[in-house]
């Protein structure tokens, strides 16, 4: 096989591997999402935490 096949087959990949890296956690979390057993439910004090610790995060 020619050399520039190899080299195309490579970045290929890679896109592919990055692809995946950057898809996965928001595939996650729409699953979670959609489905209710999964994932944190944020009511009450959870969410009152979670968006206290999001605003500190931001200062």
């Amino acid at each position: 096989m020619p050399i520039a096949l190899f080299a195309s087959l490579a970045v290929s990949l890679r896109i592919l591997v990055l692809t995946a890296l950057m898809v996965a956690p928001l595939a996650a979390v729409t699953y979670a999402a959609h489905n209710g057993s999964l994932g944190a439910g944020k009511q009450g004090a959870g969410l009152v935490l979670f968006v206290t610790l999001q605003r500190q995060a931001m200062s």
